[in-house]
């Protein structure tokens, strides 16, 4: 990053909230950036239909909150994928410190939302990924034609206990009070289900297993009757937690004020007890999470932050200077998105990273007879006819894993990134990352993970098996991608277990992001390069 580079405002969370507060920074003609590490949108895009979005009747929720991305990018907001390690916030320009350099700012806004909660009874984290699970839009597939348990009872118990029924056999529900706690609307909903069991008073033991579940165990609190369950011989079982989440605030623990549960304590108009730090959304201490509760506070974080950001402005003398933009021909936009395969947000984000690409490559292709080596040959020559960077090359092969595309270097030697399937969904902004990292210059790596990576001294193969709907899957690509760019010991190959089902009963993968190191450690949940990295060498210890 330059160091040169003053904005008015660093957004950390590119959710609802930041996004929001973009919208309304940008228009207001401040210079603004929101920084998010694995991908826009934040934990709705997880939701298959939002319906309760003022003036929206129904929509998804990655395509709600894509479309608060194109109106903030359009007003001249400006978005970086990164990971942000540090906030340093004393006196009136501030630096955000990111995976891909330092950031210098008037104003920050923490709006990094939460993650899920862990409930705590027996084998809930060795079971992680092999049948108890988090998300039903990433995992629920793979327990279809089987029994479902869902543990929780909020709102999003009852919404995803309805979503599940899409794909399980039944879907009981265990609350641990005497009644759902939400509108009674969605509570309906799950309680007149054909396919759903509501039990209340219910708080889950114990679960067990040998590769997946065979056994639970669950008490109601009100009888003490203890209920075993076990699923037909030779099948299993799923259990999703939605019990709250837990609020992603550590860059702020030490710094700002937190309560007892670790939410951001704010005031009425979004300040935290820092000068020209803000925050919004569900980091907030507040007694509604929703997205349209997440909105407001952006928005008005952002009026706070302009008056904020105006005074440091006629103290400093510094004003943030916007970037000199090409403008869009609305014609020429729209001709390209009905053209082909990627729309004009998609061939702008393209276009900047094959700019700064340093090297070509060549896109070998390995295919097969199946639809989707079609799919794959077209996706990949669309691709490679929008630059001179990129070629195509179609390989005679008898593998097995076909059809891949294998991103080699111009004269054809591996750069040890390939990806099986298409690299569509949530993993296209991950296979462009992957371009630009095989590439050069890439993305910038801290310094004791660059060490970490450099030290390597055997060969170690990474499989990282994915489904495109998983909206946790890009940040562990990004990061096994880097680390394999950067050594040549290091492969990292990405699979779409849905035109790969045979490696699902291989590794017993039953939840996605999954990460196969060397043909034998499994682990499962989004990582850092850092988290990467140190699975690699216990690996490579044991």
């Amino acid at each position: 990053m330059n160091q040169d580079v003053l904005y008015d405002a660093v957004v950390v969370g590119g959710g609802p909230a930041g996004l929001t507060a973009a919208l309304y920074l940008a228009r207001a003609r401040y210079r603004v950036l929101v920084v998010e590490k694995a991908r826009f949108g934040g934990q709705i895009t997880i939701t298959a239909e939002v319906v309760n979005y003022p003036g929206v009747e129904r929509a998804s929720g990655a395509d709600l909150t894509e479309t608060m991305r194109r109106q903030a990018q359009r007003f001249g907001a400006e978005f970086l994928l990164a990971e942000v390690t540090e906030l340093k916030l004393d006196g009136d320009i501030k630096t955000v410190r990111t995976s891909r350099g330092d950031l210098r700012c008037f104003c920050v806004l923490l709006a990094t939302g939460a993650h899920p909660r862990m409930v705590g009874f027996k084998g809930e984290e060795a079971f992680r990924g092999h049948g108890v699970a988090y998300c039903a839009t990433c995992d629920g597939e793979f327990f279809t034609g089987k029994d479902v348990f869902v543990v929780g009872g909020g709102f999003a118990a009852a919404e995803e206990g309805v979503f599940l029924t899409k794909y399980a056999r039944h879907v009981t529900i265990l609350i641990r009070g005497d009644d759902f706690k939400c509108a009674p609307s969605a509570a309906a909903a799950a309680r007149s289900h054909e396919k759903i069991t509501v039990r209340t008073h219910t708080q889950v033991e114990e679960v067990s297993g040998d590769t997946a579940l065979r056994y639970l165990r669950y008490r109601n609190s009100q009888t003490g009757e203890v209920t075993e369950y076990r699923p037909p011989e030779g099948d299993t079982f799923g259990v999703f937690v939605f019990a709250g989440y837990q609020p992603d605030t550590a860059l702020l623990q030490g710094k700002a004020e937190l309560n007892a549960q670790g939410y951001v304590v704010t005031d009425a108009c979004q300040r935290t007890t820092l000068p020209g730090v803000y925050a919004a959304g569900d980091v907030c201490v507040k007694s509604l999470r929703q997205v349209v509760t997440a909105v407001g506070d952006g928005a008005l974080a952002a009026t706070e932050i302009e008056r904020c950001a105006a005074e440091l402005q006629r103290k400093t003398g510094l004003i943030p200077q916007k970037p000199q933009m090409e403008p869009e021909s609305p014609v020429q936009a729209t001709q390209a998105a009905e053209d082909g395969l990627f729309s004009a947000d998609m061939l702008a984000q393209l276009h900047t990273v094959f700019d700064k690409m340093a090297s070509p490559l060549r896109l070998c292709l390995y295919l097969d007879d199946r639809p989707v080596s079609a799919e794959l040959k077209a996706y990949m020559e669309e691709l490679a006819g929008l630059t001179d960077k990129l070629s195509v090359e179609v390989v005679q092969s008898e593998a097995a894993d076909q059809p891949f595309v294998r991103i080699c270097r111009a004269d054809g030697a591996p750069t040890g990134l390939a990806f099986h399937g298409v690299p569509g969904g949530h993993e296209f902004t991950s296979f462009v990352l992957g371009l630009y990292n095989a590439a050069g210059p890439g993305q910038a790596i801290e310094p004791a993970v660059k060490a970490a990576v450099e030290a390597l001294d055997k060969p170690v193969e990474l499989k990282i098996l994915v489904s495109l709907s998983c909206t946790m899957c890009p940040e562990l690509v990004t990061a096994a991608q880097r680390i394999a760019a950067e050594s040549p010991l290091v492969s990292a190959e990405v699979y779409d277990l849905n035109h790969f089902p045979m490696l699902r009963e291989q590794y017993h993968v039953m939840s996605v992001p999954c990460l196969v190191v060397n043909d034998g450690k499994v682990s499962f949940g989004k990582k850092n390069m850092a988290q990467v990295m140190d699975l690699i060498r216990n690996e490579q210890k044991g």
